[in-house]
């Protein structure tokens, strides 16, 4: 097991009630704790529960569970039950999503013993306000690791408090063992965005100003020609489709991506005025036709999901048009936050495009700037800018972000 200073130093430090690592991603926060949390179930002495948190128990198991296993097996490590509980070296630990307040109503009221926390910036606030009345045994203590969020997170709060904390600050240089050529590349990715901030330097930032900055500042070097894009033959061709109403306009975008998704293009984008469920129908069915000439295949249709009667009407019209080999399904909607930061890492790494055929698309980005009256990362949406297009062609991706900046 190799380590790295800073490693070192919270493995023999670190014996603090709350004993919390923040920073940069691929920094080594989480490598250390494989062991750790091994260390610290066998030393529990049945006073309470063990308990593992995280943002779902999804993370959990992609983030700690999955990488445990590789290294103890599956004997040790097992899987999370259908009743929220996995066995971890012999012992019964409750394994549970903490995005929601609700999650927890399992180990409400119960001491705890020892608590593992992943991604605890992306918790509900009132889980981690519980979680502190919990660690009530004599030697109860909580292990953690979490990205930084803006500076008046409630979590950077507590960091800045007066508790009995043990906190390491990680930037991405405090991991020796990343190959330079990927620190460096990673670091002209985010350059000039707060997750260069966040995720290199580990710092707690303000989202402000332009979102894509860097697309802000050269749209032009992000344009494809449109007969390039035909070249390309892009293999998975996505349409995503978003509502208007309230101001807003019914926003279509059509985004490519070849069989192993080395790039990202928006290749057509349209806005229209909501009218009658007909008219979309119609503007729809069109702009799929000329999508089809243009490139040769449509894969799917991703629409808004909250509008399921105006969902119905489409599939109805592509039965009509004949054009029942296109699915339309409802968008997945992942955090908008992950779906903008896939942009600007493609962004970054010049393997995002758009073409003359969507010109909304190059405005939005354009024009897309956060929120500074919200606490969390919020693109402001007060019609000065045109946030339904990003959403329509983040529905075409966002299923993909894994494949697209993995």
């Amino acid at each position: 097991m190799k380590l790295s200073d800073k490693q070192k130093d919270f493995w023999l430090h670190a014996n603090n009630r709350w004993n919390v690592k923040s920073g940069a991603t691929r920094s080594g926060k989480t490598y250390l704790d494989y062991f750790r949390i091994a260390k610290k179930i066998r030393a529990c002495r049945g006073l309470g529960l063990i308990v593992l948190l995280g943002n779902t128990k999804g993370t959990l198991e992609r983030n700690i569970l999955d990488p445990m296993r590789e290294i103890y097996g599956p004997g040790m490590v097992g899987t999370i039950s259908s009743n929220n509980t996995v066995r971890l070296f012999g012992r019964k630990v409750y394994a549970l999503g903490a995005d929601k307040k609700n999650q927890v109503a399992r180990i409400q009221g119960s001491a705890i013993e020892y608590c593992y926390g992943d991604e605890i910036t992306t918790w509900a606030e009132e889980v981690f306000t519980m979680l502190k009345s919990r660690l009530s045994t004599s030697n109860s203590c909580f292990d953690g690791t979490c990205n930084p969020d803006q500076p008046n997170h409630w979590f950077k709060k507590f960091l800045d408090s007066d508790a009995d904390i043990y906190h390491q600050h990680y930037t991405i240089d405090d991991n020796p063992f990343l190959d330079p050529a990927f620190v460096e590349n990673l670091k002209k990715e985010y350059a000039g965005t707060i997750y260069f901030n966040r995720y290199i330097l580990g710092q707690w930032t303000r989202a402000e100003g332009a979102i894509y900055k860097r697309f802000a500042g050269s749209p032009d070097k992000y344009l494809m020609p449109l007969v390039e894009a035909k070249k390309r033959s892009y293999r998975y061709i996505n349409i995503g489709v978003d509502f208007g109403g309230n101001k807003s306009k019914h926003t279509f975008v059509a985004g490519g991506m070849p069989a192993n998704y080395s790039e990202y293009c928006a290749l057509m984008s349209e806005r229209h005025e909501p009218e009658d469920p007909q008219t979309l129908e119609k503007q729809l069915i069109d702009f799929v036709r000329r999508v089809i000439l243009n490139f040769g295949h449509v894969d799917y249709i991703y629409c808004d999901n909250v509008e399921s009667v105006l969902i119905r009407g489409i599939r109805g019209a592509m039965t009509k048009a004949q054009l029942t080999s296109i699915p339309v399904r409802d968008a997945r909607k992942d955090a908008i936050v992950d779906r903008i930061r896939c942009a600007v890492s493609l962004q970054g790494r010049s393997r995002f495009w758009f073409t003359e055929q969507a010109l909304t698309v190059k405005v939005a980005l354009e024009q897309a700037v956060w929120d500074e009256s919200k606490q969390d990362d919020v693109r402001l949406d007060d019609g000065s800018s045109d946030i339904d297009t990003l959403d329509a062609m983040e529905y075409t991706y966002e299923r993909d972000i894994k494949r697209l900046i993995g």
